[in-house]
């Protein structure tokens, strides 16, 4: 297993590393606005139709 500290020595000697933590929590929050947005913008019946179908298989089978 490789301790920690070697770890850190490694990143700290990459250059423009500082920028990969900023873009990994952009990437995170885009994402969960973006489903957070869609989930918002579903449409009621279709959301209703979607809530019954576990429940609605004999009329499927008719």
């Amino acid at each position: 297993m490789i301790p920690l500290i070697k770890v850190s020595n490694y990143l700290s000697s990459i250059e423009g590393v500082s920028i990969y933590p900023i873009i990994t929590l952009i990437i995170f929050f885009g994402f969960f606005a973006l489903m957070f947005i869609l989930t918002y913008k579903i449409d009621k019946k279709t959301l209703d139709e979607n809530s019954q179908l576990p429940l609605n298989d004999n009329e499927n089978e008719k």
